[in-house]
């Protein structure tokens, strides 16, 4: 039967859209489905405010009446405004292992990005850093996250096929937790808390972080992240947006903030507990019972394991020990909640400064992922 490709025009086909992952991947033990709510409002037009400088397009792919498989295909103006580039994006992107499937998708964005002057493809990608990015290409064997993208290991083979290569590649570490502190942790936290006049700050609770330093989060991820690759800055709108969105969610437990002489935040880190046998106890859905599952892992019975979701250390003390003050006050909180290992987030394989933290401890390199680029 022949492949018919729709573009999304409905809130009903976008929601066949967001839950096709769900269904692909059904009964595969490693996949962690998105949640359904969160993915909506990112791919709703009218709710994101990503699209204020974005523009985009769905597409479900259907054979014989069923739907194959969905990509998005995406123009963030102010990252190639960035970066010098003229690319398509593509994301959301999941497919049977057909080629005929396969190569209508992405000739469909390919033709979208033609129409619309782009000169490259580049993806797996979001809007912007803050959604799932790159193509699972090692770990297929290994649970994802609730941040990450899990895909089949056909995938980057038909990526090959099409004569897409490496663009970038990102990196994830498990690592154990100690039983205890290093005495060499220890000192360098003290050292560098007296040479630079720094100090930590616990907030009593999450609206007083919020009220005082919610928009020098993301102002300061914005200032840590400017040269990493792809990125392009939170605007104003967006920031108001996460503010709301994530910092309500914080367990303080989990979360490190050094401050200055001044009150300025130079540096954070948050981790989650691991919320991935939640979601797919949940099916990815917090109605009607999901909740239940995502409220247990989060206050009723944690996981032991964490995953460690954003750091950001301000550009003149980076490589001068803050990242290790502010996570010696972390692995303090970890040792005394009793967790055993903790997942990374995605790192840039060329990102040696954020590799190097991690070099005491008994680490694992377990999965790495790719954006893969396509000239058209």
């Amino acid at each position: 039967m022949p492949v018919n490709i729709v573009r999304v025009e409905s809130n009903k086909q976008l929601k066949k859209f967001a839950r096709f992952g769900y269904k692909l991947y059904k009964g595969n033990p490693y996949y962690v489905p998105e949640l359904y709510e969160d993915t909506m409002n990112t791919l709703r037009k009218d709710r994101n405010a990503a699209f204020e400088f974005c523009e985009a397009d769905y597409f479900l792919a259907y054979r014989d009446g069923k739907i194959v498989g969905r990509i998005a295909a995406i123009i963030n103006n102010h990252a190639n405004e960035t970066w010098g580039r003229k690319a398509v994006r593509f994301g959301w992107v999941d497919f049977i292992d057909d080629k005929e499937v396969v190569d209508a998708l992405f000739a469909t964005v390919e033709n979208w990005g033609r129409e619309r002057g782009m000169t490259e493809v580049q993806g797996p990608l979001g809007f912007t850093d803050m959604d799932p990015e790159g193509m699972l290409i090692e770990g297929f064997d290994r649970l994802g996250t609730m941040s990450t993208i899990y895909n089949h290991p056909y995938y980057p083979e038909h990526m090959q096929r099409m004569g897409y290569t490496k663009d970038a590649d990102w990196v994830e570490f498990l690592f154990k937790v100690p039983e205890k502190l290093w005495d060499k942790a220890i000192r360098v936290s003290a050292i560098v808390e007296r040479k630079y006049n720094l100090r930590l700050y616990r907030p009593k609770s999450r609206s007083e972080l919020a009220k005082r330093y919610g928009k020098a989060v993301f102002e300061l991820v914005n200032e840590s992240y400017a040269e990493l690759y792809g990125y392009t800055a939170l605007s104003e709108k967006q920031i108001e947006q996460f503010i709301k969105m994530y910092l309500p969610l914080i367990d303080l437990n989990l979360a490190s903030f050094v401050i200055d002489k001044d009150d300025n935040l130079v540096a954070f880190g948050v981790s989650i507990y691991s919320m991935a046998e939640a979601l797919r106890k949940a099916k990815g859905k917090m109605l009607p019972f999901g909740w239940w599952h995502m409220l247990k892992a989060l206050f009723i019975k944690p996981p032991k394991r964490l995953d460690f979701l954003l750091v950001a250390v301000k550009p003149e003390y980076q490589s001068k020990g803050v990242f290790a003050m502010m996570f010696n006050h972390l692995l303090g909180n970890f040792i005394d909640m009793k967790i055993v290992d903790v997942e990374s987030n995605p790192e840039l394989e060329d990102n040696k400064k954020m590799h190097s933290q991690w070099n005491d401890f008994d680490k694992e390199q377990h999965k790495r992922r790719r954006a893969f680029k396509k000239a058209l």
